[in-house]
Order: C-alpha cells, then structure tokens, then sequence
C-alpha cells in the first residue's frame, strides 16, 4: 500500500505546482510531501527516500529551464564573434572558450550547489562532466550562450558601449523553491563587448570573487553567488598595476549566478541611443518577473520601480558600510537593477577604521573610497532616473525628483538601524540626534586611534560592560582582545561608555541581550586582503585545501571557529598585509 504522502497526483492537487516549475526539469519522476518542513522527497519503488530529492542529481541529469530571456528579448543576429559597436538587441550568442592546458576544479560551494542548483556536491568535485560544466566545455539541455550588451558611467563618465567582455551565460535554471537563477561563466572567453581585453580572468581575481560572493552572503548582504573555480595552466599576459610590470598569469573561470545579470546600465546603453521599445520592454519585463507585487498594468508602474530600486540600494550600501566593506569600482555598469552586489573587482574589507579608504589601486582621486560610497549611491541612482525619463510624462519626471531627493533619508535611517544593532539596539527603526551623536563619537574614537573595524564591534560584542569598566583601568586583565586597549585609552571612551549604558537601560537591554543580539550582528571573519592573497599564493601552486578551509570558515563568519583562531583569521593583520595592493587588472 502506497502512502497517500507519497502520492505525486496528492502532491500536484495540494500545491498546484508541476515537477517542471519545482526543479527546472522535463524529466518526470514520482515525489512525496514531507508535511512537517514542507521539504519535497523524491520516491524509488513507492518508497519515500530520507534525503531531499535535489541531493541526488548529478550533472549528466541536470537541465536548464526553458529561457525567457531568449523568448521576449531581440538577440543580435551577426552571429560572428568580433569586438563591435552593437544597436537595437540585449544579447549576442557567443560559445564560451574552455580553458585548455590542465584545468582543475579548485573549489565548489557546498551551499549553492545544494541549495540552489539542486546538484550533489560530493559528484561535482568527484565528476569529469562537472569540471566540463563549470569549464564550459559540457553542452547541457536548453542551454542559452549569451553576452549582455550594455553601458555604463565609469569614474563619473560615460563610457558608451561595455557589456559582458568575459562572461557569458550558460542557461536559466528554476529550483525546488521556485527561484529563477541565470548561470554565467566569467573568464570564459571574448565577446562582441570585449574591446581590448582578450576575455580571460586570473587565479588572484577568481579567487577573490569566488570567496567574497560566499562572504558576503553569509554576512547578510544582497549578493551574486559563486558556484565553482576552476583554474588551469593557460597563459594569460596582465600588468597588474599599470607600471609597466608586464607578467604571465594563469588562466581561470568562475561558475558565478544572479536572479538577474541586468544592471542600471543595461537601461543606459537603451536610452542613450534611443531605443525606447527595447527600454520600455526590459523594464517591464523586470517588473513582471523580479517585482510581481507591482501592478505591471500601472500607469505608474515605472515610479513605483524606481522607488523600489532607491530603497533596496541605499540598504544595500548601509549593509557595506556596516560590515566595512567598499566596492573599488562603482560604476552604473557595475550597480545591479535588483539591488545586488556584483562584479567584484578590487573591493575590500577595511582593516583599522579609515574613512578615506580606498581599496582600488587605479582609483587615484579616490572617487569611491568608503565615505563617498553612499554618495556614488546616490550618483548612479540619479543616472537610472535619467534612463527612465522617456518612459514618463511630466508628472512623473517630476515626481521621479522627489522619490530620488528621498535616497539620503532611506540611506541615513538604514544606516542607523543596522549600526545601533551592531551595538545591541535591536528593532530601532526610528532614531534621535542623540542617537547620531554617540554613534558618531565611538566612530570618531575608532578614527582617532586607528582601532580594527571589524574586531572593535566584535570584541565590544564578546567583552562584558562589567569587565569593560575594569578593562579601563588595566588592559592587562584580559589580553584575548586585541584592539579594545587602543580605543578605551582615548580620552572620550569612558564617557561614550557611561552613556552607552545608560542608553541600554532606558532601551531594557539587559547585558544577556546585548550580547546575543551583537554577536550575531558583528562578524568575527571577513574577507582581509591578507586572508585572500594567504588563498591565491596556495591556489596558484594547485593547493586547494586553503580555499576550501578559508571558505567555510567565511560562511559562518559569526561562529567561532578552532581553525580560523589557529591561523590568526581574527587577529591582528600581519605587518605585510599593509603593503598589499589590488587594481582593476584582472
């Protein structure tokens, strides 16, 4: 007798959801409802197997979904891959080129694989076709190869025709849950949109974008996700810092996936050469597919994105701020339409508290270091109103100003939220000048005695307020902590501290709240410079434990961790960690 659990007619009348919409699958198979968890179960021989049913594809199982991509956008019909100027498509077909000279898979990431792609990562990292796949070298069922034509404002200038100059998407896959994800290889070869770039990426690059896109998301910030590295022999020529310090490099490919790759230039590129059908559609296919509670019938449906758009970036900067994070280049180009943190260049996570910190060697006038970040925010905001404007009347052009004028209120108001958090403050969604005042004076503090960003909340978080009072008077009692005698030697620290309590107790903070809230608001392991460059020197020699090692440790960034405290992950950065430099050369 079959239970009636395992029944898929029960399963597809209860949810109204067929097996293709659940797991991006033409294939068919029999599956039960796990009612406690609401987890589906894959069934063999009517017997409801323990094990989510997404544990046990392997790549020679898995398809893409169907494309609708390809279905509602024009692609370019010059078939032919040559850098040029292209008008009136979003996509031109390209075939990735596998890397050639002994590639190897030099990391995978457990939690997207699973979690996301419904692949069995022990078979990834054991099977050929996985290397295949993550190499672009494996032709998979409904694939789309395609590189997205768009623009940008780069250092404040327009820079005309940029799109995706080494990354081309392999296909769309809709999961278990639903959730539509395009996959894309980077690295991966030239394009129509490669000007002069040869369409390659480096080990020390892929490293870092593989690690921070996992970081990040772990930290709880709007993130692309990175699937796989793979790495190979294949020469590739860079001059790192511009110097003329010409050198041969290794060639490597990141398996990277976004809901959307589209980004405020992708509206740009449209507006500037006035091609207002295809501006008018992406728009609204943006809106019907990543924004539903929108009323895509609205005549006011633009603005009504527009805002959305302006909420979820200022939060999305304020989460970058909080955790000290600074993305080295943010052009429009680089600014996703859904709010997401993407293209990561030469970001950084700071170490001592440095408003002026830039991350990017090649950005010498400092345009986006840390402070001006909310600022470049605002800038690129401002660019995709412009790019909307022929899709409004007057009115809305006007109204479009106002919800713009907006973005430093919503900015200031997250920025407060989650930094009061930082320090205990949990559900303050309103706060006074007196809030902003001792905010600011720990943050002039920090300045003032160059305290670690990072490891000044979190120790904050770890020490109690008592052990603090006497920790004032001799920074001798608890030498676990690394950066708190610095900052409660400044002359400001012991009346910061005073009010702190005090603000505490009018808020009914007890110090077991405080605490807790705390920890798991300020990480213990970020992504350093010095951890990421430590990853690349041992990738680079085909060492593959570091970045399995490190990458599990920054996925659960506010756990303490044996191996982490072992190596020194949250300690004091080594002397030559201040000399290290990255660039847009990648």
């Amino acid at each position: 007798m079959v239970d009636k659990n395992c029944s898929l007619l029960f399963f597809l009348l209860t949810h109204f959801l067929t097996i293709v919409l659940l797991f991006g699958h033409e294939k068919t198979h029999n599956y039960c409802m796990n009612y406690s968890n609401a987890s589906v179960f894959m069934t063999v021989n009517n017997v409801c197997l323990n094990k989510p049913q997404w544990h046990l594809f392997d790549i020679s199982q898995w398809i893409f979904s169907t494309s609708i991509l390809k279905t509602h956008f024009p692609i370019d019909t010059d078939k032919k891959n040559f850098v040029r100027e292209v008008r009136n498509v979003l996509f031109s077909e390209i075939k990735p080129e596998p890397l050639k000279r002994n590639p190897k898979l030099a990391a995978v990431s457990d939690q997207v694989l699973s979690d996301i792609l419904n692949l069995d990562p022990d078979r990834a990292l054991a099977q050929t076709d996985f290397l295949k796949f993550a190499n672009g070298d494996l032709n998979v069922r409904n694939q789309i190869l395609f590189a997205h034509r768009y623009g940008g404002h780069q250092f404040s200038h327009w820079a005309g025709q940029l799109g995706d100059g080494r990354a081309i998407m392999l296909g769309e896959y809709v999961n278990h849950l639903g959730e539509r994800w395009e996959l894309q290889l980077k690295g991966s070869g030239k394009t129509p949109y490669s000007r002069r770039g040869d369409g390659k990426a480096v080990i020390r690059s892929s490293v870092r974008e593989f690690l921070c896109s996992e970081a990040m998301f772990a930290l709880g910030i709007p993130t692309t996700r990175a699937a796989s590295l793979v790495v190979s022999d294949d020469p590739v020529i860079r001059d790192q810092f511009y110097n003329g310090n010409i050198k041969k490099e290794r060639a490597a490919v990141v398996l990277r996936l976004a809901p959307s790759w589209f980004r405020i230039g992708s509206l740009e590129i449209l507006a500037t050469h006035n091609e207002i059908d295809n501006l008018r559609s992406l728009v609204d296919f943006i809106i019907v597919n990543y924004f539903p509670f929108i009323n895509a019938s609205d005549p006011d449906r633009v603005l009504a994105f527009y805002q959305e758009i302006v909420e979820k970036t200022a939060r999305m900067i304020a989460l970058w701020q909080s955790v000290g994070f600074t993305h080295g280049v943010c052009n429009t180009d680089n600014f996703s339409i859904l709010s997401l943190t993407i293209d990561y260049g030469p970001f950084g996570f700071m170490d001592n508290y440095d408003p002026q910190f830039v991350p990017n060697t090649s950005d010498d006038e400092g345009l986006y270091k840390y402070e001006r970040q909310p600022d470049v925010g605002w800038f690129n905001l401002n660019k995709l109103r412009i790019a909307l404007l022929p899709l409004m009347n007057k009115k809305q052009k006007k109204q479009a100003d106002i919800i713009l004028d907006g973005y430093s209120g919503i900015f200031k108001s997250k920025y407060m939220e989650i930094f009061l958090k930082k320090l205990g403050f949990v559900g303050m969604t309103t706060y006074t000048e007196d809030d902003e005042q001792f905010l600011a004076v720990l943050l002039k503090i920090m300045e003032d005695t160059k305290a670690d960003f990072t490891m000044t909340f979190r120790e904050l978080s770890e020490i109690s307020l008592k052990d603090l009072n006497k920790y004032i008077k001799d920074t001798s009692l608890f030498p676990e902590y690394w950066t708190l005698p610095d900052l409660v030697n400044h002359s400001w620290f012991e009346s910061w501290l005073n009010l702190y309590k005090q603000k505490l107790e009018d808020a009914n903070i007890s110090e077991i709240q405080r605490q807790s809230i705390m920890k798991k608001t300020n990480p213990r392991y970020i992504l350093r410079n010095w951890i990421a460059q430590a990853v690349i020197e041992q990738t680079q020699k085909n060492n593959f434990e570091d970045i399995h090692s490190v990458l599990n440790i920054l996925t659960n960034p506010f756990t303490y961790n044996k191996v982490a405290e072992q190596r020194g992950l949250a300690g004091p950065p080594p002397d030559w960690a201040g000399k290290l430099r990255v660039s847009c050369s990648s």
